[in-house]
């Protein structure tokens, strides 16, 4: 064995091991094992201070003109280190460092085979890729499967959302990654659709390592990919169903070659900070433009989620144009059916309106076309190029910058090519985008620098529709943090200061959780531009100390540090935005809990605000004297949250 900087190469010849190589992160403390089977099937391990948290999982890919999967032999490795810096400032920090070991393990089989795996090892955490080269005369290859796999130890519980049928649901728009999460879940649990479950994914061994699985690095030229049902003692990447886009579009990605696959990822540790902290969603991918204007972080509010469809009209939205502006807020969300509700030229005249008062519409579309029942307008405006550059100058030409488009058709790569084309046509015109029933974003904040937020989860609206979904906003919020906001910006469009899920706030859905709780969540869920669903009464009905934070708080962050908590249990995080830290948390505990905090980022003697319960659960400010940082006493009541700052 030759130990060269933390980094082993191993040669063995055991019974069903051809060959093998082990490749450490930074510390030595997380190593990848790369062998190969007896049949050539290429497998990889992965352990964190020795304990096993992959093993022995398939890697390989089939192709139209090649099986890449089996008969291959290792040929050869190179390695380096890589320390790098970049800047973000729409994600959990805006500096941040790369430290990591980075691999190519090349194959080759008979008949001039070639595949080539690529890894990057870092200290929290693991991602892989395949590059194929050009081979056998072939300039283009249509993947078929891909093996990639992940084989958790016996014993290791799931936080998973499982992947919904296709073309079901209102209108005929799902899959839109809005199911609910199982919690601590055995891993031979069925999905409820029978279809697996959606990315992020969240596991926890019985060594209590924690894994949160993904994919960067989707663009174009791939589909988005899922995780399947477990089977033969692992998941398995599955691609998109066939009836997905209503049959539109191929299942299978095609690829010109040389080629690359997305990267699959796991941010890994022995506790959850490197899961709410990881930053390889974004380490892995590079911008793929230049914009000429950076995409502007904002706060606002829309009508649509408490005053629903018939809000509308011109002088609804004046009303919520002149609330945006008594909040001090940049944005107001113009939601679906201006287009016929209002029209071209009251839009013309309601737009200019906004301005004059300092606040920036942000214009609902839907994603349009062939793949769903959608009836809301405007449609048919997204979906191709000639009409989409039309209305994107018309917008320009009125001073939006930016949108929000809605109800997409799954994740053949027919469609991360309309996502990549909107957001390339976008930037032309000076224009940010928003997605909404949509796809997760993978990586696409580094990607595309105009893009400031999805969907992706069960979110704010579904507490209008039906109580269960207000009777369940506690568990959601405290699973977020850890998978689904971990990996990738979210537009949830939350914190409801309405008790009542009505425009009137006295008739609808009752909300369960505190105002206190609804404060935290405007910190613990991250998206650089936020739609508070408040509403104009709020300035008269809900406590001032609640308004006054709305008012305040930041949607940008340059730190995130996970402080306490469990998935489905209680969150705990802490930003920080310039020089201010705000430490958040929610509880969906069912009493109350004492906490002491570690809380590094504060010193002896500091002087802090706390907003929490007062005794009938309405929220209060009080101060704390710090006197020891790494035990800060803190109160945290069901169904309730506080938020700290400095």
């Amino acid at each position: 064995m030759k130990v060269r900087n933390n980094i082993f190469f191993v040669a063995v010849a055991t019974a069903g091991i051809c060959q093998a190589a082990e490749i450490g992160s930074p510390s030595g403390r997380l190593f990848v094992a790369t062998d190969v089977t007896e049949n050539g099937t290429p497998v990889y391990s992965v352990t964190l201070d020795g304990k096993t948290v992959i093993d022995k999982a398939p890697l390989g890919l089939v192709l139209d003109f090649a099986n890449l999967s089996e008969g291959l032999k290792e040929k050869g490795l190179s390695i380096e280190k890589v320390r790098r810096s970049y800047t973000q400032d729409k994600i959990k920090k805006s500096r941040i460092d790369v430290d990591a070991t980075v691999a190519t393990v090349e194959y080759e089989g008979d008949g001039g085979k070639k595949l080539a795996v690529e890894w990057h090892v870092a200290d929290d955490g693991v991602a892989f890729r395949y590059h194929v080269p050009r081979q056998s005369g072939k300039g283009s290859m249509v993947v078929i499967k891909e093996l990639s796999s992940f084989a958790f130890p016996a014993g290791t519980t799931t936080f998973l959302t499982s992947q919904s049928d296709p073309m079901i649901g209102w209108k005929r728009t799902k899959p839109s990654y809005e199911e609910y999460y199982v919690v601590d879940a055995p891993m031979d649990s069925k999905s409820e659709y029978g279809r697996g479950y959606t990315f992020p994914a969240l596991f926890k061994t019985p060594d209590n390592i924690w894994a949160l699985v993904t994919e960067t690095g989707v663009d174009g030229y791939y589909c988005g990919s899922h995780l399947s049902d477990y089977a033969d003692g692992r998941y398995s990447i599955a691609f998109p169903m066939p009836e997905e886009n209503n049959g539109n579009g191929s299942v299978e990605p095609g690829v010109a070659l040389p080629g690359y696959t997305p990267w699959r990822l796991m941010a890994i540790g022995d506790n959850l900070y490197p899961i709410v902290e990881t930053t390889l969603p974004w380490d892995l991918v590079e911008p793929k433009y230049a914009t000429s204007r950076k995409a502007r972080p904002a706060k606002g509010t829309w009508s649509w989620i408490l005053w629903q469809d018939g809000s509308i009209n011109y002088d609804d939205q004046v009303k919520y144009i002149d609330f945006a502006a008594e909040m001090g807020y940049d944005n107001v969300l113009i939601d679906n059916w201006w287009d016929t509700n209002i029209g071209e030229k009251r839009m013309e005249e309601l737009i200019r309106y906004a301005h004059g008062k300092g606040v920036n519409p942000i214009l609902w579309y839907s994603s349009s076309g062939h793949w769903n029942d959608i009836e809301q307008g405007p449609i048919n405006r997204m979906d191709r190029p000639i009409e989409r550059k039309k209305w994107m100058k018309w917008m320009r030409d009125n001073g939006v910058d930016a949108i929000k488009v809605d109800f997409f058709g799954g994740d053949k790569q027919e469609t991360m090519r309309l996502y990549e084309d909107i957001l390339s046509d976008a930037s032309d015109y000076g224009i940010d985008v928003v997605f909404h029933g949509c796809t997760l974003p993978r990586g696409w904040e580094r990607m595309y620098p105009n893009f400031v937020g999805s969907e992706a989860v069960l979110a704010s609206e579904n507490m209008i529709f039906d109580q269960k979904f207000c009777d369940k906003e506690a568990l959601h919020a405290t699973l977020h943090p850890f998978i689904r906001n971990s990996a990738a910006i979210m537009e949830y469009g939350g914190t409801f200061l309405n008790k009542r899920m009505n425009k009137g706030n006295d008739g609808g859905n009752i909300r369960r959780t505190t105002d206190a709780f609804q404060l935290a969540v405007a910190v613990l869920f991250q998206n650089p531009v936020q739609n508070f669903a408040l509403a104009p009464n709020n300035l008269t009905d809900a406590p001032a100390v609640a308004v006054d934070f709305m008012r305040n708080v930041p949607t940008t962050w340059d730190d995130t540090r996970y402080i306490d908590g469990y998935p489905g249990k209680y969150a705990i995080v802490a930003r920080r935005h310039g020089d201010t830290w705000y430490v958040a948390g929610v509880s969906n505990l069912d009493k109350t809990v004492k906490l002491e905090l570690n809380l590094p980022m504060f010193e002896k003697g500091d002087r802090l605000r706390i907003i929490n319960d007062d005794k009938n659960g309405e929220p209060i400010m009080s101060e704390i004297i710090v006197k020891n940082p790494s035990k800060v006493a803190v109160t945290l009541n069901p169904s309730s949250g506080f938020v700290v700052c400095d």
